[in-house]
């Protein structure tokens, strides 16, 4: 099994790394494969609505990750969202990437359980897990959730370092993911597939 981790700040070493390499340590200590997919600070286009990704799978925009982590998300069984805290808000860079993943790739994330995981210095995290969670939620997408709201608080790593209870609750974040990814394994090799669900015409 595979969980792929998506860090959605520009420094690849701040906060939310730190927060996201608790989920991936806890996660690998169960047998869990990790990855870890930095956006950084390079250009990501919005989404245009084009509906062109219905024909062939994938974004009509090439230059950047998005076509890439399609392609990861599936091979991948599991996924973290990790981004800061912008203006009581997930990075814009973060929220193009989603909405691009998740239009033109759905079908790659589909039944397969996510969470959402933010840190912030001081406000905004709530809403900023809400938004996140709004793209699994259209997705059949298990929401994996904590011993607390999934975040950490710290203007930077020095002092996110000492939030133990964030640390903790990714640490938790961690064992309820490979939980549910261990459940979802038994149920398939016991013939359990996920539901077919209705469409519009």
């Amino acid at each position: 099994m595979k969980v792929l981790l998506f860090n959605g700040s520009t420094r690849n070493n701040g906060c939310t790394y730190l927060a996201l390499d608790q989920v991936a340590q806890t996660l690998r200590q169960a047998g869990i494969e990790t990855e870890l997919l930095q956006l950084g600070g390079k250009p990501v286009r919005d989404c245009l609505g084009c509906n062109r990704c219905a024909e062939n799978g994938q974004c009509v925009f090439s230059e950047d990750v998005v076509n890439l982590w399609i392609r990861k998300a599936r091979q991948a069984d599991g996924f973290v969202f990790g981004s800061p805290v912008y203006f009581a808000h997930p990075t814009g860079q973060m929220l193009a990437v989603m909405d691009r993943l998740f239009y033109a790739g759905g079908d790659a994330f589909t039944h397969k359980p996510a969470a959402a995981v933010v840190t912030a210095r001081r406000a905004g995290t709530t809403a900023s897990l809400d938004v996140l969670t709004k793209h699994f939620t259209n997705a059949q997408m298990p929401v994996v959730s904590s011993t607390y709201w999934n975040m950490v608080f710290g203007p930077a790593p020095e002092q996110a370092v000492l939030d133990q209870e964030g640390l903790q609750t990714m640490r938790n974040l961690g064992r309820n993911l490979a939980w549910l990814l261990q459940c979802i394994q038994a149920g398939r090799e016991q013939g359990l597939l996920p539901p077919e669900a209705e469409h519009r015409d």
